[in-house]
């Protein structure tokens, strides 16, 4: 494969849609090459190449989007071009590092199969079939329809102004929170799905429950460490696994890791214990009852930080959650249990990673307290090298002027869940039950942005029965992955590094404001996503007005008798203004909220090297060629809560709703497989980021596809070589991919990566690539927060 990408080739594109119907722009295909005119409206020549020269350069701060750490960089700029991405060396939290996927950010943005133009659906949902539309058409389409869908004028109009009638899914980013103002706050859905419910929202929810927050693992000073299911070494989150690493294997971190396969997390580890899938919390449970048998917990700090301390002692020692009764549901010998447990509180500086992966098990939530409780009977919390809590720079809040709609309805996702999130609910309960026709009421429109459920979310077959039940689907997207060729109205984001982002604040021990500037102008017609969510508001602000004016009796009854100017007056003082949010540009947002809480030489310093923190010109200093010091050791936050810490370990109130109020273990909770069966597992790897970077060539050419793990013993059984074709079948859907013989995975388990086997044909390097685990895993749930499960999936195995 050809990995840099000329510039003639890039405005050309490469893969075409069917061409059909007209436009008073042009008829087109969402990937349409540009002729020469084209290319110098973008303002680059086609001559040009992205190969990097020595000739001058503009160095742009700007903070990378590929994954969800934010790691700080510079933009080398030349001639227009983004030539070159290099890291930052004043972000203390990236540390002047990227990783692979980081620096091959850069093909983002000169991907050929990216959003080029706004597009409008005109054949079936799901053929691919698009015209390109002007940005104004596209907004028009999206309030009054087309003959091929319905506006969301007449949905609402239909639905009595009942605005849950939307749902919305959001995918991670600075500007998440602007699409979440705009379709929850000021259009006024309440029906909220993004990535956290299949992610890490009980992991979160485990944490902040039980020690009030997930915390940051000072892994640089840890001197003990259980790492489990996290795949550190492959799931790269730099600069921290960088830490972790290079302590490992003598040097002064002992690690254990947990994983039911031999991973390169576990390749650097002094021991790894096979554990058999969802049985973690058994593992954690015996280890607490040897330090509570053995009384190895830090006295002091129960008694002054850990509520409910003496119940939990004896929850555990009367269930006799044993090591010998562990070791038959783990698969790890009880001795071993036994010592990790010595070992952990005799250690300086021991922590027991939280984890940041998707729900195991429907154990999950109970799992992450008795993990967090675990470290708290060691002490190891709010201090140097354990647990930290870290605090942020504060900016100045904003105040949103939200509406108040009487005819909008309740959120439904309730169904099976005991502690539904405020914000954001569950694909999986939300989905099933508009599928199912259990909402109270009809869910007929969906807008989306940077989120593609087609892959992430369990049972794809479903998420594509949900989309097509539609009756308008909105999607704000780089790229036209799996989700968005299901989409009524394409709007073409510009990249990360065609934007200038919202400021944010990161937290941790060495807090610090951080600021991404467009490294250049947005490439073809994209638009930066606040001024998408603008112009969309601009659009939809007063024919939905006239709506809620017709249907909304307390409007009525407050705007009786008004004139024409006080109605207006009205109208925005009452937030039904939907586009207030974004009358000033990001940029100058940005220096209003920098200059007033910090100062003028706060903002000049953001300005020029992207990063802000209190006495930075000071603290700041270059230790050797890639090492830098941030804050002084004395001046980072290692403390914060103090006396006033508190773990709570017995939540009597979640009795009341049917969830144990302390972890405990249920014997339907254990690890089986029935016989000619394999346990599903899946994970990602150091070079992907979900699917969200699996159509970029560069990291295409450091792993072509995916495999699956099998165990070589059975594929000796089986007639099953390397690179063999087999069928993968689940109750739910079945998949082909290659096989990989391993002695690295059970016998009666099977491993996947995330994020392959794209089903939409215009992302040429995606296409077909491999096998996408979200056709087969089964849309089970985690009952306290809804989240999805996904290592409880039992699938056949068979030779193609």
């Amino acid at each position: 494969m050809q990995v840099e990408i000329s510039r003639r080739k890039f405005l050309q594109g490469s893969v075409a849609l069917s061409i059909v119907g007209g436009s008073s722009v042009g008829v087109t295909n969402l990937l349409a090459g540009h002729d020469e005119h084209k290319s110098a409206q973008s303002g680059i020549p086609s001559t040009i190449t992205t190969k990097t020269s020595t000739k001058k350069a503009e160095n742009v701060p700007y903070l990378c989007g590929i994954c969800v750490n934010k790691c700080a960089g510079f933009a080398r700029v030349e001639d227009g071009i983004v030539t070159k991405l290099n890291p930052n060396p004043y972000f203390p939290k990236s540390r002047n590092m990227l990783c692979a996927r980081g620096n091959a950010g850069i093909q983002t943005m000169y991907d050929p199969d990216r959003l080029k133009y706004p597009m409008i659906r005109i054949g079936e949902r799901g053929d691919g079939k698009y015209k390109r539309v002007s940005w104004e058409e596209a907004y028009d389409a999206i309030l009054n329809g087309t003959d091929k869908f319905k506006g969301i004028k007449q949905i609402l109009d239909e639905e009595k102004d009942n605005r849950a009638t939307i749902g919305y899914c959001n995918g991670e980013g600075l500007s998440k929170e602007g699409f979440e103002v705009l379709v929850g706050e000021k259009i006024g859905s309440p029906n909220y799905v993004d990535e956290i419910s299949i992610c890490l929202e009980t992991t979160l929810g485990g944490y902040v429950n039980t020690i009030g927050t997930y915390g940051e693992a000072d892994l640089n000073n840890a001197d003990y460490l259980i790492i489990a299911g996290a795949n550190r070494a492959e799931a790269i989150i730099t600069p921290d696994t960088m830490d972790l690493f290079k302590r490992t294997k003598g040097r002064g971190l002992k690690t254990i890791v947990l994983d039911p396969r031999f991973t390169n997390t576990a390749a650097k580890a002094d021991r790894w214990y096979a554990v058999n899938p969802g049985t973690d919390l058994a593992f954690v449970l015996a280890l607490t009852y040897v330090v509570m048998t053995e009384e190895l917990y830090d006295k002091d700090f129960a008694s002054k930080h850990m509520d409910g301390f003496e119940d939990y002692k004896k929850h555990i020692i009367s269930h006799n959650y044993t090591p010998e009764w562990a070791a038959q549901l783990t698969n790890i010998p009880a001795k071993e249990i036994v010592k990790t447990a010595r070992e952990f509180m005799a250690a300086r500086s021991p922590i027991y990673y939280q984890g940041r992966r998707s729900v195991f098990s429907k154990n999950d939530f109970q799992l992450r307290r008795a993990m967090a409780i675990f470290q708290g009977l060691s002490g190891n919390l709010d201090k140097k090298g354990g647990i930290v809590y870290g605090q942020k720079l504060a900016l100045p809040k904003e105040d949103i002027n939200s509406p108040m709609y009487a005819q909008v309805k309740s959120r439904f996702d309730k169904e099976g869940i005991a502690i539904p999130s405020l914000k954001t609910g569950s694909w999986i309960v939300f989905r099933n039950m508009v599928l199912e026709g259990k909402a109270p009421y009809p869910v007929r429109a969906m807008f989306m942005r940077k989120h593609n459920p087609m892959s992430g979310v369990p049972n794809t077959k479903k998420t594509e029965a949900f989309l097509r039940k539609m009756d308008l689907n909105v999607m704000i997207d780089i790229l036209p992955s799996d989700t968005t060729m299901f989409a009524d109205v394409v709007l073409p984001e510009a990249s990360y590094l065609e934007r200038t982002s919202p400021v944010a604040s990161y937290g941790a021990t060495e807090p610090a404001i951080v600021q991404r500037k467009a490294a250049v102008k947005p490439l073809f017609e994209t638009k930066v996503p606040e001024e998408i969510y603008r112009e969309l508001a601009e659009k939809l602000s007063k024919p939905l007005w006239e709506i809620t004016q017709k249907y909304d009796e307390d409007v009525q009854d407050d705007t009786k008798g008004m004139s024409a100017e006080e109605i207006e007056k009205y109208y925005k003082e009452n937030g039904f203004d939907l586009a207030e949010p974004w009358e000033k540009p990001v940029h100058e947002q940005n220096e209003e909220k920098i200059v007033k809480a910090f100062g003028k030489e706060a903002w000049e310093a953001l300005e020029e090297k992207g990063v802000f923190y209190p006495n930075m010109d000071k603290y700041h200093q270059q230790l050797n060629p890639n090492e830098f010091q941030y804050y002084p050791e004395s001046k980072k936050n290692y403390r914060v809560k103090g006396d006033s810490l508190k773990v709570v370990v017995n939540f009597k109130n979640l009795a009341k709703k049917g969830v144990d109020p302390m972890p405990t273990w249920h014997d339907d909770m254990a690890f089986s497989v029935p016989k000619g069966k394999f346990r599903l597992v899946t994970g990602r790897h150091a070079q992907f980021t979900q699917s969200g970077t699996t159509n970029n060539i560069m990291l295409r050419d450091l792993i072509p596809t995916n495999y699956i793990w099998i165990n070589n013993q059975k594929c000796e059984e089986m007639g099953i070589e390397f690179g063999d074709k087999v069928e993968v079948k689940s109750s739910i859907g079945k998949v082909t991919i290659m096989a990989y013989p391993t002695n690295k995975i059970a016998p009666n388990q099977i491993f996947m990566l995330h994020g392959f086997g794209g089903s939409s044909e215009e992302m040429e390097i995606a296409y077909g690539n491999g096998a996408n685990d979200a056709l087969l895993i089964e849309d089970k749930i985690e009952p306290v927060y809804g989240g999805a499960v996904m290592h409880e999936t039992n699938v056949e195995i068979r030779k193609v």
